[in-house]
């Protein structure tokens, strides 16, 4: 048969055009990644594409058998490389499969030749195939475990210790206790009922971000709940007290807090809240004033200490100076946003035990992450742990500065009364991503769980989670104390504590000694030059972290086009699983700086002796800047930080900047598939 005189119609025209253009994208960039060592598929795909095209332009009905046999082959692909995952199949064939549905329609069709009844079916049954195949990874969830938690045992459940104070309606600390259980008896909710719950009422702050505010604006607040009263932070750190049956404010107290856009946070986790007792007594062992017999403390983000009453927002006059302390006090450096207390501090019945955050990877010359004890009534500081310190309980005076930059610890310690230990989950010695210049004494207790008597501030003990850290592998949650009952019917007083790297750490809280083994595993080494690497760390057997390293098919994208280039980025880092050095080539982090764990923590259930997780799985990619006239080594003065955790930070004092930020596609999305988060049980 002969073709047909007239020309292609438009729909062809644009077929063929859109097919050419599909094939020249995937050849270059299918080259460019099996340069690397990456797929040789998509430069495969892209070639025949091309052909496609090429018979397209020539009217060629060829070119529907030619593009039927890819979608076949990319279906074969697909399954091979991920199996009936569908959303890591998605992007393999969003692309190819509409693209061969439209090309089936007759008014697309109709000009190609030599024309014949079958012969759009080998594409017709390709789509089919494509459909069929992704139907069924719908009704698969490979990356599910499924399983069966216990239920409730003959034997009563154990209490946290500090829970015999708190009704069971009541939520008065951030984890519920100072346990850090997240635990709550009440009953009335079910998995029957919870989808009838409705809701009972709104209050809105009204406290919006401003054009003085940094780029990290968040509301990440877990009110508190005494009695009738629901107690509640803004990010600006305004403290509203609500009546909790009915939404209505009862009182208001605003800080006036003095912030700028280069803050490297803007958030309030949380207050604490504290009660006095007859017979209670100070710190110095003097009876306990009866003046804001209900307390409530607010940490604000530009270094100060609010004690409140809980009855009427007004402030406690006998504490610090007109109930408020500044906690920039003793610092080597005082200007606003270096030193941000966001989370909420300890309280036990002497002393308010406070801690914050320090700026990340900004300079060696930054506040210290020092954690003070104050007179729960009165404000004095009664003791200080200075991890940088040589002698960490030494207290400020005339000659001597809390040292710059120790370790800090942004996210709320645990309290166990009847040991009277406060554990102090810590972070890095900041440039975060850098450890050349860092002393013994900034390493000792950094990124690990401290834990302090709480009348004195002396260690009891230290557990490391990640040695000489390059990764800001922090201890990012407030770690959960658990009594656990043994099989043999003893009780252990255990601590869990889950790290950014995934691990779950199970160590005896009497003594700092591991009840789930966590061996010391090598690690890759190769530092940048200046710096080393850890020859070890420890892995623990309680854990989420990644089973195997990632590889260029774990990396996803919206479209088989940007999930190429997801997979040239990932060839171009270096990687070689957890705790890959920092490069100047740039290096995948995974799991990545937000962690596996983040400041959630972990739920337990003292009943059934289980707990609840919600790991997260984002890559992230850090990159060494070396110096130059972009990069300078010292700050300008009349400057400050980003206000960012991500992009290039400068890392004052060190041989590189830092360019940090998660792994996305060009879209904007995770360059690895999903799942990129989890819920979790675990016995």
């Amino acid at each position: 048969m002969t073709p047909p005189s007239s020309r292609p119609g438009m729909p062809l025209l644009i077929t063929t055009v859109l097919v050419a253009v599909l094939g020249l994208f995937l050849t270059g960039g299918g080259a460019w990644l099996a340069s690397l060592g990456g797929s040789l598929f998509y430069v495969l795909c892209g070639l025949v594409l091309l052909v496609t095209a090429g018979l397209l332009w020539r009217r060629r009905q060829e070119a529907l058998w030619l593009y039927a046999a890819l979608v076949f082959a990319t279906l074969i692909w697909s399954v091979g490389e991920v199996g009936f995952d569908f959303w890591a199949l998605a992007p393999r064939g969003d692309v190819l499969l509409p693209l061969g549905l439209w090309m089936l329609l007759p008014f697309v069709t109709k000009d190609l030749y030599p024309q014949s009844r079958l012969g759009r079916a080998p594409l017709a049954l390709g789509v089919v195939a494509g459909l069929a195949v992704y139907g069924f990874a719908l009704t698969q969830d490979p990356q599910d475990v499924a399983g069966v938690l216990p239920s409730a045992g003959p034997q009563a459940a154990i209490v946290p210790g500090d829970v015999q104070d708190a009704a069971d309606a009541d939520w008065p600390a951030y984890g519920r206790t100072q346990f850090g259980d997240r635990y709550s008896p009440l009953k009335q909710i079910t998995p029957a009922n919870v989808s009838g719950l409705k809701v009972a009422w709104v209050f809105r702050t009204h406290d919006l971000k401003t054009p003085n505010d940094p780029g990290e604006f968040t509301d990440e607040v877990t009110p508190i709940k005494v009695r009738d009263t629901l107690y509640l932070c803004s990010p600006h750190q305004i403290l509203f007290a609500l009546d909790a049956a009915t939404g209505k404010e009862r009182w208001k107290f605003d800080p006036k807090l003095q912030y700028n856009p280069t803050f490297q946070h803007m958030t309030c986790r949380g207050v604490s809240y504290s009660e006095m007792h007859p017979g209670d007594v100070t710190s110095e062992g003097t009876p306990a004033p009866t003046e804001c017999s209900r307390r409530v403390f607010l940490p604000t983000n530009d270094g100060r200490l609010f004690a409140l009453d809980a009855e009427t927002g007004e402030r406690c006059h006998g504490f610090g100076q007109d109930g408020e302390l500044d906690l920039k006090g003793g610092m080597p450096m005082h200007e606003a946003g270096f030193y941000e207390p966001t989370s909420p501090p300890v309280v036990t019945q002497k002393v308010v035990i406070v801690s914050g955050a320090v700026t990340d990877n900004y300079s060696t010359h930054e506040p210290s992450g020092v954690t003070r004890a104050y007179d729960l009534y009165t404000g004095r500081l009664v003791w200080a742990f200075d991890a940088g310190n040589p002698n960490p309980n030494e207290l400020p005076s005339d000659t001597h500065k809390y040292v710059a930059n120790s370790p800090n610890s942004w996210i709320t310690s645990s309290y166990d009364a009847r040991l009277n230990m406060i554990y102090i989950p810590t972070g890095v010695a900041t440039p975060d991503i850098w450890g050349g210049h860092r002393s013994a004494d900034q390493e000792r207790y950094a990124s690990g769980i401290l834990a302090l008597n709480a009348d004195t501030g002396e260690k009891v003990w230290f557990y490391q989670t990640v040695h000489h850290d390059l990764w800001d592998m922090d201890i990012p949650a407030q770690p959960s104390l658990v009594d656990i009952r043994q099989a043999d019917g003893t009780v252990v007083p255990a601590l869990y504590a889950p790290a950014k790297t995934g691990n779950i750490f199970v160590l005896d809280r009497r003594n700092g000694h591991l009840i789930v083994p966590a061996p010391e595993t090598p690690v890759p080494q190769g530092a940048a030059p200046g710096d080393h690497v850890a020859p070890t760390q420890p892995y623990s057997e309680l854990t989420f972290r990644p089973k195997t390293k990632l590889t260029d098919a774990d990396m996803w994208g919206g479209t088989m086009l940007d999930q190429m280039v997801c997979r040239i980025m990932f060839k171009k880092l270096r990687y070689e699983g957890p705790f890959t050095p920092p490069s100047l080539q740039g290096t995948l982090v995974f799991p990545g700086n937000l962690g596996m764990f983040e400041w959630g923590g972990l739920a337990v259930d003292p009943v059934r002796q289980v707990a609840f997780a919600n790991p997260i799985a984002i890559p992230f990619v850090s990159t060494l800047v070396p110096r130059g006239p972009k990069n300078p080594a010292q700050p300008d003065p009349k400057a400050g930080p980003s206000g960012s955790e991500s992009g290039v930070q400068p890392q004052y004092g060190t041989p590189y900047g830092v360019d940090l930020h998660a792994f996305l596609s060009p879209l904007g999305i995770p360059c690895k598939q999903p799942g990129w988060g989890y819920v979790a049980g675990i016995d």
